[in-house]
């Protein structure tokens, strides 16, 4: 059995259990959006019956221009987090790029997030994984676009040996194809399965057109919005545990990724879909 549960809230991820779902907004913009958002999240998943963890990045250190929206930096963004937290009584999802990061972020996110372009670096994979041991949390590890499932073992098994019950989730968020384009390999969804871990599906970055906002011309990442449910629906038909989703309540004027992400009255459909599709799954 593949499964890992969270001890300080009802929350379980794998074999056996309801859909996983960790949405929220793309980038912290303000504290009075993340809690719009995430109480209206929170009462469709609770509707639903389905686990709900609450994600935002405080920076998105990844941007296509040095100009672009980043977030309101680690110190203000947890201050935040800690009280969307506290207010939705939910866990929290958020990534760090950094390795002095690690022990701060753990303290106030239950599920620690590795950016994909970083999943490789060690030290800062080791310093997840020991902060998120420590605080009882779970390290959640986004596959980065350049690598197959199958090479996402070493990843695992670096996080299984400074941790005693190794706490990874593996996100499929597609893979480079070309230029400017991403791509799914839904038959990767149950080759990471395989190695023993619960598998969650970043639909959002999955429609992701890198470097290609046309509004930009090229400063910022473009994105195919009508493409998420395509992709979460299949992902969850491929066996995924978990979907990972991000909402905004006007898109159009997200202040990063906005052409990826989903308007949020659009979520109660899509997760309604997403819960019938795991269950004819998994009976």
């Amino acid at each position: 059995m593949t499964k890992l549960s969270l001890s300080k809230f009802d929350f379980s991820i794998g074999d056996g259990e309801p859909l996983c779902v960790m949405a929220g907004l793309n980038v912290l913009e303000s504290e009075e959006l993340a809690m719009t958002v995430g109480h209206h999240l929170k009462a469709v998943c609770e509707k639903l019956g389905l686990p709900y963890a609450f994600k935002a990045s405080f920076d998105k250190a990844n941007r296509s221009s040095i100009s672009s929206y980043r977030g309101p930096g680690m110190e203000e963004g947890l201050k935040i987090l800690a009280k969307v937290k506290a207010e939705l009584g939910v866990p929290i999802v958020t990534d760090y790029h950094e390795i002095e990061q690690a022990v701060p972020v753990a303290a106030i996110a239950d599920i620690v997030q590795v950016p994909a372009f970083l999943c490789r670096q060690t030290d800062l994979v080791v310093a997840g994984a020991q902060a998120v041991e420590e605080a009882g949390g779970w390290l959640h590890v986004k596959k980065a676009q350049f690598l197959a499932p199958w090479d996402v073992k070493n990843i695992i098994t670096k996080v299984g040996e400074v941790t005693k019950n190794n706490p990874t989730i593996l996100c499929e968020r597609g893979a480079s194809f070309g230029y400017n384009n991403l791509v799914v390999d839904m038959l990767g969804i149950p080759a990471m399965k395989a190695l023993g871990v619960p598998v969650t599906i970043d639909a959002t970055h999955a429609v992701q057109l890198p470097g290609a906002d046309p509004r930009t011309a090229g400063g910022s990442t473009g994105g195919r919005r009508e493409g998420v449910p395509i992709i979460a629906k299949s992902a969850v038909a491929a066996g995924a545990d978990g979907v990972f989703l991000e909402f905004h309540t006007d898109p159009d004027k997200a202040l990063c990724d906005g052409p990826s992400c989903l308007p949020l009255d659009a979520a109660e459909g899509l997760l309604t879909d997403l819960k019938a599709i795991h269950e004819i799954v998994n009976r």
